[in-house]
């Protein structure tokens, strides 16, 4: 079991008229995620309404802001559970077997356009057994081909975009390998997190996008810009692609400043609670 404390204080100023905010920023609630403790600060007086997607888990925060400075704090303690696999064990799922609430994953999406990559991935992974290596496969190819590259990218990129730019941040290598994934028919989605563990040579630590991939019986983790400690990623949102699982969507004229994140992990030996460290079995915190 791992156990991790995040921090975020997010800061908006709120130009002319009110703003309306939908946030997916607290933790998710999952059978292999426990949030053992949450708080939420606000410096304004408003009213939110926090939704949980039934299939999902992800938690929804919405708002409306008045004009002004809105600060936003909050802070989770959380504990991981994973599952453990051996990656040689693990093959792809026929069509036919795929469970339907699983059969979405596949399809092309907004910023993963994997119907304009089935040539590419047919000629270069179509040889390959259909499996986790087949996934780890896609995951080293758009780690060579891709600079991690601050600032290269915004909120149009695509995972087309990004093939031929050969330059983004963690958002754009998970839109890459998804479109990857489900060209060749591997259900893949986009998650939230923060990336626990990254090098501080890449800034100071902010929000994470990586991939699960369905293969064997559950969604299993990758990361393929290699910047975090798989065990150490805490889920906020589950989709499609980034359009699901903004976190933060802004309906007006706002002005957002940098935001400051902190992931700490706990060790605790007498609950078994250790430290996220790097390993070769396959990972899961999700129970498919």
């Amino acid at each position: 079991m791992v156990g991790i404390e995040i921090k975020i204080d997010l800061s908006y100023e709120i130009l002319g008229q009110s703003a309306d905010f939908v946030f997916n920023i607290h933790a998710a609630n999952t059978a292999c995620q426990t949030v053992l403790y949450e708080s939420l600060i606000l410096n304004q007086d408003s009213l939110t309404q926090i939704y949980t997607d039934p299939s999902t888990g992800n938690r929804y925060m919405r708002l409306e802001a008045s004009p002004g400075l809105l600060n936003l704090s909050y802070r989770a303690t959380v504990e991981l559970t994973h599952h453990h696999s051996d990656p040689e064990h693990l093959a792809e799922v026929a069509i036919s077997k795929i469970p339907p609430h699983v059969m979405g994953y596949i399809y092309p999406s907004r910023y993963c356009q994997s119907d304009r990559f089935i040539r590419l991935a047919t000629n270069e992974f179509g040889q390959y057994w259909q499996g986790h290596s087949r996934v780890m496969a896609i995951q080293d190819w758009v780690r060579k081909r891709i600079q991690i590259t601050p600032n290269s990218s915004n909120s149009s990129t695509s995972a087309v975009d990004t093939l031929i730019e050969q330059v983004g941040v963690c958002r754009d290598f998970a839109h890459l390998m998804i479109a990857l994934c489900r060209a060749v028919n591997i259900p893949a989605r986009f998650v939230t997190g923060t990336d626990y563990g990254a090098n501080p040579l890449f800034g100071p630590t902010d929000f994470h996008a990586y991939v699960e991939v369905f293969i064997g019986d559950r969604w299993y983790i990758f990361d393929p810009s290699g910047t975090a400690i798989p065990m150490g990623l805490v889920r906020f949102g589950t989709g499609r692609d980034a359009a699901d699982v903004a976190f933060a969507t802004i309906f007006g004229h706002v002005q957002s400043h940098q935001p400051i994140i902190s992931t700490v992990a706990i060790e605790d030996v007498s609950r078994n609670v250790v430290l996220p460290y790097h390993c070769i079995d396959a990972l899961s915190t999700d129970i498919g």
